[in-house]
């Protein structure tokens, strides 16, 4: 792997919460009708190196060169076995250059390093090019979709993955 993120993986810190919010108003902007919603769903995204991730959960950032996030992943463990996926999201000026992969492939390792066999994500619906990667990284499309009742209107396609 080559890349200015190798070395900038990191787990997140408070001092990162305006630049989640960046990087995630950057990411839905793509998006009609996509909103970043601090109040109701973000919410530990406010303090997140000290708000408690559930089930045993991770949020790691990774940094331009100028120290800005302009990546992240998180994942728990919501039952025995299984890993859980979530907010997977690259700055679009650094998409298309591994990042998503890299991210993945190390939510991956540390789920089986915990003793996870499955990986399980869900992927608004309007996030095709997320869904042409995990596709590409061995995910299948389950078929469940569930609504969020959410500012955004978001309905999202379930994926999972023996690991």
């Amino acid at each position: 792997m080559s890349g200015a993120f190798e070395q900038t993986l990191r787990a997140v810190e408070d001092r990162d919460a305006q630049d989640l919010f960046g990087l995630l108003a950057l990411c839905f902007a793509d998006y009609p009708g996509c909103f970043v919603d601090p109040h109701d769903d973000l919410k530990d995204l406010r303090t997140p190196g000290s708000s408690p991730r559930p089930n045993d959960g991770i949020l790691w950032v990774t940094e331009d060169e100028s120290g800005r996030v302009c990546a992240c992943a998180a994942m728990d463990f919501p039952e025995a076995g299984i890993a859980e996926l979530h907010r997977l999201y690259v700055r679009p000026d650094r998409r298309g250059k591994g990042l998503g992969s890299f991210l993945v492939r190390a939510v991956e390792r540390h789920a089986r390093e915990k003793g996870a066999r499955r990986l399980v994500l869900w992927s608004d619906t309007r996030f095709t090019d997320a869904h042409r990667l995990y596709g590409k990284l061995g995910y299948t499309k389950t078929g469940a979709v569930r609504d969020l009742g959410d500012i955004s209107n978001s309905s999202e396609y379930h994926f999972e993955k023996a690991l």
